[in-house]
């Protein structure tokens, strides 16, 4: 094992030369930059501790959480936020396993990840139970459910091959984590591998079928009621020029998913917007005669909680052949979304039943109207006007381009339906479902977009409940200055969860907490914050917005979710 100068391992990544003994950490810093990765985020570890020492001869940038599930939603944001492959380095066993539930986000949402995980000696792999700290049967095993592939890295010359692959699997269609792992004297054993000079990782080609694209616009050409639901793929596919384009060739609504919001001009003439949850929605989905559905599984939300039962053929297209087909039958095309829209696009021809197209006499454009004019009638006959004036005082507070990052909350799921991303990114943890995710992703997010140059403040947005699971990143927060506001809607307990019990209990169990006096909280990480009442909450917003550093914004109140449309009466 190499001997470490103790001031040495001390220096700050960055600002190191590349003296010394090198070793298998190295190899993996200096591929993830030939690779073009700038910044790092996870926790130090035992095992790990070679990964360490050789960011500090090299160029990466790191940003230390406090929580490994919570390393793993920063890089997920720092991905979402800049387009660009976020990497995660961790610890064996323990520091590992905790970083499962992040990941599952990233998979179920298809964010490209490449995660180095450290493991124990070699020698102590295999079936013996040696009672190493941190042993696991099979950690890579453990992560096979949360990444696309797992890969355990035996010798160090293995290295810069086993990253370039694993990077270009991660930018590949369909997008996500994918894990390796490096046994701690890998990492720390003297190398005789020069040192990396380049990396080359370019996505794989998944264009449409040829046959299948034919067929399509045959189905297309003939529609009189064709519609569009975009999907999450659509956003990873950058299909967002070839959807506007086919939507205006077809006169055909388009309505955006959770995972898909934004991928179509919210007040497009055509644009059902995302209340893809409403029995308004689901009913001109079903009438379609052609339904386009692009990088969704037609799932449980999109599908109005497996109510929609459609009366036309539909088109599903998707870069993960396991969606096809995995809830509606219909034409399935294995394709990476951009390259199967536009492919789409240059295929379809404008025909006579395009130039007037008839939903039953009514005009696209006009049912388009008119069914967003129901959904409002809806709201408003739900003593709904403090949540909708709550989320649009919200809306009018950040700026158009702001990046916006939502847990699993009240506030969440309104803006599931009714956010208009305008010329920012909306992104939520709808994917996995899990808790915790809206902070640590802001922070990741807000990191890169400095990262690559295009500096901006970042919002984040928790219950009181979700919160707790990510309130030790106001430390990682604090230590690196980070641009976010952090809008906490303290509402007693689960809200969410507690709507949905007394709706089917009559009463909730379990959901009620005890929290903590978050604006002091807060001031105690020497994070500003401020409590203010719900129609205070754009005013405090703005404030937020205009500081230095991370702040918080704290709101106790009750909001409720409209009703559902699924359900009997």
């Amino acid at each position: 094992m190499a001997d470490h100068d103790p001031d040495q391992a001390a220096v700050p990544a960055g600002n190191g030369p590349r003296t010394g003994t090198r070793n298998g950490g190295d190899l993996v810093v200096e591929t993830l930059e030939a690779l073009g990765a700038k910044t790092v985020f996870g926790i130090p570890g035992q095992h790990a501790l070679g990964l360490f020492d050789a960011m500090g001869r090299g160029n990466l940038q790191f940003v230390s959480s406090r929580v490994e599930n919570n390393s793993a939603f920063a890089a997920d944001g720092y991905s979402r936020a800049t387009g660009e492959v976020g990497v995660l380095f961790l610890s064996t066993g323990p520091g590992a396993l905790t970083s499962l539930a992040g990941l599952q986000e990233a998979y179920a949402t298809g964010v490209p990840m490449v995660v180095v995980a450290s493991q124990i000696p070699l020698d102590g792999l295999g079936a013996r139970r040696k009672g190493m700290l941190h042993q696991l049967d099979d950690q890579k095993a453990s992560a096979a459910n949360v990444t696309k592939s797992q890969r355990l890295i035996q010798h160090a010359s293995g290295i810069p091959s086993a990253i370039q692959d694993a990077w270009t699997e991660a930018i590949s269609s369909p997008q996500g984590p994918v894990w390796l792992e490096i046994p701690q004297n890998v990492l720390l054993d003297p190398i005789m591998v020069p040192p990396v000079e380049d990396a080359l990782a370019e996505a794989a080609d998944n264009p449409p079928r040829v046959e299948l694209v034919r067929e399509a616009v045959k189905w297309l050409q003939a529609a009189e009621r064709p519609a569009i639901i975009a999907g999450g793929g659509t956003r990873r596919g950058r299909a967002e020029k070839p959807l506007l384009s086919i939507a205006e060739k077809l006169r055909a609504p388009v309505i955006c998913t959770p995972g898909g919001n934004g991928a179509f001009p919210w007040n497009h003439e055509l644009s059902l917007q995302s209340w893809i949850e409403d029995r308004y929605m689901t009913d001109l989905l079903e009438d379609a005669d052609v339904l386009v559905v692009i990088g969704s599984s037609l799932g449980e939300v999109t599908s109005n909680y497996f109510t929609f039962e459609p009366r036309g053929r539909i088109i599903q297209i998707d870069a993960e052949p396991r969606v096809l087909e995995s809830n509606r039958p219909g034409l399935g095309i294995r394709a990476d979304a951009g390259q199967a829209l536009a492919a789409l696009d240059e295929a379809l021809e404008v025909g006579p039943a395009h130039a007037t197209p008839s939903w039953h006499g009514t005009a696209p454009e006009d049912l388009v109207k008119e069914t967003l004019a129901k959904v409002r009638a809806r709201l408003e006959s739900q003593d709904l006007a403090k949540e909708m004036k709550f989320m649009a005082d919200i809306r009018e507070a950040v700026p158009a381009d702001m990046q916006t990052f939502w847990d699993m909350t009240i506030a969440a799921y309104w803006g599931w339906s009714c956010w208009d991303a305008r010329e920012g990114q909306f992104h939520s943890a709808q994917g996995a479902g899990g808790l915790g995710y809206g902070f640590p992703a802001a922070i990741g997010a807000a990191v890169g977009l400095e990262t690559v140059g295009k500096p901006g403040r970042v919002l984040a947005v928790s219950g009181d409940g979700s919160s707790m699971y990510s309130i030790s990143e106001l430390a990682t927060a604090k230590q690196h200055n980070v641009p976010v506001t952090w809008l906490i809607v303290d509402d007693g307990g689960y809200g969410i969860l507690r709507e949905y019990m007394v709706g089917a209990f009559g009463k909730a169990t379990a959901t009620e907490l005890a929290r903590p006096d978050f604006v002091k909280l807060a001031e105690a990480f020497g994070v500003p914050a401020t409590k203010v009442a719900p129609e205070d909450v754009g005013k405090a917003l703005k404030a937020g917005f205009a500081a230095d550093g991370p702040n918080v914004v704290v709101v106790e109140t009750l909001l409720k979710m409209f009703a559902p449309t699924h359900l009997p009466r």
